[in-house]
């Protein structure tokens, strides 16, 4: 019985040392696969016909206002005005009546005073990687800069680019680490889980009608 467990034992920290081992690579694929299409600096980006919010919560649990959330419509913002991007399309989730990502996206973008025209919305970006491959198959996008936090974008543009996208990223401002480290740790799961959707094909939950993006 003694026998039995140290193998189990030994077995578990083997799968434990394996997992943690493709954690590491995962994260280390991503970071160098895409540092030469991210920035923080919009001179250092081409002009897109459009720039892809990804979406997250306008609010925190307590009501104030999301900083990832703030700190994306300020970076959606800036590359607009700064004539980078001709049209935004902010995509999220819109899974359930009272919760609406796109929408929320698209209130704070008016507000700033970005026209409505160039403001398209998916509904259906659950997932970055739907976010990501929707703006291509539904938007038709086959060349666009994505808008989030740097950490996030490292991810989604990993994402377009092995899907045969020419994605670039604008970091968004970060967050206080001490508030963003649920966030990061989260992170480091959701990179290794990249390669298991790339492993088993995962596309897209919802498709839906082609959307022109003058």
């Amino acid at each position: 019985m003694n026998n039995l467990i140290k193998r189990v034992f030994l077995l578990l920290i083997i799968i434990g040392l394996l997992g943690a081992t493709f954690i590491i690579y995962a994260n280390w694929k991503i970071e160098s696969e895409t540092k030469n299409y991210i920035t923080s600096d919009p001179n250092k980006l081409p002009i897109e016909h459009v720039g892809l919010v990804l979406g997250t919560s306008k609010l925190l649990a307590n009501g104030s206002m999301n900083p990832y959330f703030k700190y994306r419509i300020d970076a959606a913002e800036e590359l607009y005005k700064a004539g980078k991007i001709k049209n935004i399309i902010v995509s999220g989730d819109n899974s359930r009546k009272t919760y609406n990502e796109p929408e929320d996206m698209k209130n704070e973008l008016l507000k700033r005073g970005i026209p409505e025209i160039d403001i398209y919305m998916d509904f259906a970006g659950l997932r970055t990687l739907d976010s990501v491959i929707r703006a291509r198959e539904i938007f038709g996008q086959h060349e666009y800069t994505i808008i989030s936090q740097e950490f996030h974008n490292e991810r989604a543009v990993f994402i377009a680019r092995e899907n045969g996208i020419n994605a670039f990223g604008f970091n968004a401002q970060d967050v206080n680490k001490s508030i963003g480290i649920k966030t990061m740790i989260r992170e480091k799961f959701a990179r290794a889980k990249v390669f298991w959707d790339f492993l088993f094909s995962v596309q897209p939950k919802f498709g839906g009608e082609k959307i022109f993006v003058e």
